[in-house]
């Protein structure tokens, strides 16, 4: 049995569920969110809490029980508190601005780069160089925070570009250091 699968969802007080067969709707104080479940797999409500369980003991019924768990709890957290994903900007000259709702960078190429953001997705600047992308759905929130550093990939000898906060960048010695 999956040990994350048998964990019951708690569910907030401001947050309710609806359960349509395999669809699952969540609102909450932050906005909505549906996803429909795969097959393998039902959920149910019992009080203040979700249970999900398998239909039947297949390799595929297993494989998504602890898939599915997380997904309904990551869509309770993000319409109660939402996700936030932190890039910090390296280099003489980066830095980052919200124009309106498009973030604006300056990453040393002859053109800014600018993102403009899907429904449900904020961007904010601290600093200059220290961009904060926030959303209720955790997925649409990490990819854009990987396009983002996409743009520019903190490179291993000076350590320049767009990381994630607390990311660590190995770093190489250069043509001097070889000796």
């Amino acid at each position: 049995m999956s040990r994350i699968g048998k964990r019951p969802i708690p569910v907030p007080d401001k947050v309710t569920v609806t359960i349509n067969g395999q669809d699952v709707t969540v609102r909450g104080p932050k906005g909505e969110l549906f996803k429909t479940l795969p097959t393998g797999v039902s959920i149910e409500q019992e009080e203040k809490t979700l249970v999900v369980k398998r239909q039947d003991d297949s390799r595929l019924a297993r494989s998504r029980h602890g898939l599915c768990r997380t997904l309904v709890a990551n869509m309770i957290q993000g319409v109660s508190q939402g996700f936030q994903r932190r890039l910090e900007i390296q280099g003489v000259g980066y830095r980052a601005q919200v124009q309106g709702k498009t973030l604006n960078m300056s990453l040393g190429y002859s053109h800014p780069v600018k993102f403009d953001p899907p429904p449900g997705i904020d961007f904010a600047v601290e600093n200059n160089t220290n961009v904060v992308v926030t959303g209720i759905d955790k997925e649409i929130v990490g990819n854009i925070a990987a396009k983002i550093r996409a743009t520019r990939p903190p490179e291993p000898y000076k350590g320049k570009g767009v990381r994630y906060a607390g990311e660590y960048v190995r770093r190489k010695a250069g043509k001097a250091g070889k000796k």
